[in-house]
């Protein structure tokens, strides 16, 4: 779980396998006083661990991640220049509780992130 206040969900569109989101960073969080110092980058498995826990909440079971792929870091994310982000996330259930999800992340018209994973009840 991420720290609090580390990010806000500002709204939220869900149909029952896609999650739309529009979240704020807080630049101020101590994450990113550590990564990098006067010059923050959100550290990509903070990312990884929204994407994990918004699944989680739509849901409403404990998750954990069990594979990665096509994992693409396209843009750094520095949340005092780009503190909004725009999540898509694409849930496609599979058997034994399994879920691939599809999932971006962009600021303004740039897509920073995308990769696709696999979670698995606890």
């Amino acid at each position: 779980m991420l720290p609090e206040g580390f990010y806000t969900v500002i709204d939220q569109k869900n149909s029952e396998q896609h999650l739309e989101l529009n979240i704020a960073l807080n630049p101020q969080h101590d994450i990113f006083k550590g990564h990098f110092p006067n010059n923050p980058v959100t550290p990509g498995v903070c990312m990884l661990q929204i994407f994990k826990e918004t699944v989680e909440r739509h849901l409403q079971k404990e998750l954990m991640i069990s594979e990665c792929s096509n994992v693409k870091f396209m843009a750094l994310i520095n949340p005092e220049i780009h503190p909004n982000l725009k999540l898509d996330l694409h849930i496609i259930p599979n058997e034994n509780e399994t879920y691939k999800v599809k999932a971006s992340a962009q600021f303004e018209e740039t897509t920073a992130l995308k990769l696709s994973f696999v979670l698995k009840k606890v």
